[in-house]
């Protein structure tokens, strides 16, 4: 993994942050910053509101108390932006893909050009040609509606469409659930990948161990609404907390392990 430079001031920053839906507490005083160029890993069970500070960050949804900044600016005034010039800075991947059922593959991918941009109906072909074949899809593709293509080849569709724009930032939420082993690592490969092209600085919300170990800088781990450590995976995996030994010491996690270190995990098909 590249180095990551902290000397820049963090791309996002997470503060005392506490969330509550009516009497249940989802969150209690959540603090963590994440760095330019560093792929951050949000990681935990199901349930843990992984995803709900994924949606405070982006500003979709405020927190009880506490704060969020992103580009150092305060989460609760995202919505409020004019022009939004900060939304063309980041790429969101919903999970499970989250494409538009009546539209192609090309015409998912070319949604955001056409919401955010005065480009030609050419150009914004061109560019979402370009994009499609970046993720490792194939050309003809791109006219196929989404109950047409593989749950591989759908994440690898709403990859290219979040990456339409050129980001700087870009948030995966639960990224390879539900996909084949082999697929998944192939997807996680590709993130690799277009992070290195493109300067990518990454957030992933995910609870695969996997991926953790595959392509993680940082991993913060939450349980029973706090975040229980920060840390790399190696860090993470030595650490004394009965919860954190509990989630990457089971079966899956060492396994998950064991197999990142021996180095036997196949990127497998790109297409799939």
């Amino acid at each position: 993994m590249p180095l990551v430079t902290q000397t820049e001031a963090p791309v996002i920053e997470v503060s005392h942050v506490s969330t509550r839906f009516g009497t249940t507490v989802v969150h209690k005083d959540v603090s963590l910053t994440i760095h330019r160029g560093e792929v951050f890993a949000i990681a935990g069970g199901n349930g843990c509101g992984k995803s709900t500070l994924m949606r405070e960050i982006l500003g979709l949804q405020t927190p009880t108390s506490g704060s969020t900044r992103l580009f150092g600016m305060d989460g609760r005034l995202l919505r409020d932006v004019q022009p939004p010039e900060i939304y063309r800075r980041f790429g969101v991947m919903f999970q499970q893909g989250a494409l538009f059922s009546s539209l192609t593959l090309a015409e998912n991918v070319a949604v955001p050009l056409k919401e955010h941009t005065k480009l030609s109906p050419e150009i914004i072909h061109d560019i979402v040609a370009l994009k499609i074949a970046s993720v490792g899809l194939p050309a003809d593709s791109a006219v196929k509606y989404p109950n047409e293509l593989s749950g591989g080849m759908r994440r690898r569709a709403a990859l290219a469409r979040a990456i339409v724009m050129d980001p700087e930032l870009l948030f995966l939420d639960e990224p390879t659930a539900g996909l084949d082993p082999i697929i998944a690592a192939g997807f996680d490969e590709l993130v690799l990948q277009l992070k290195a092209l493109l300067g990518l600085t990454v957030v992933m919300v995910t609870h695969d161990l996997d991926s953790l170990w595959r392509i993680s800088d940082r991993v913060a781990v939450l349980a029973n609404g706090t975040v229980l450590g920060i840390g790399t995976m190696q860090e993470l995996s030595r650490s004394n907390d009965p919860l954190i030994r509990e989630y990457f010491h089971g079966p899956r996690g060492r396994a998950a392990e064991s197999q990142h270190r021996e180095g036997t995990w196949n990127p497998g098909s790109t297409t799939s």
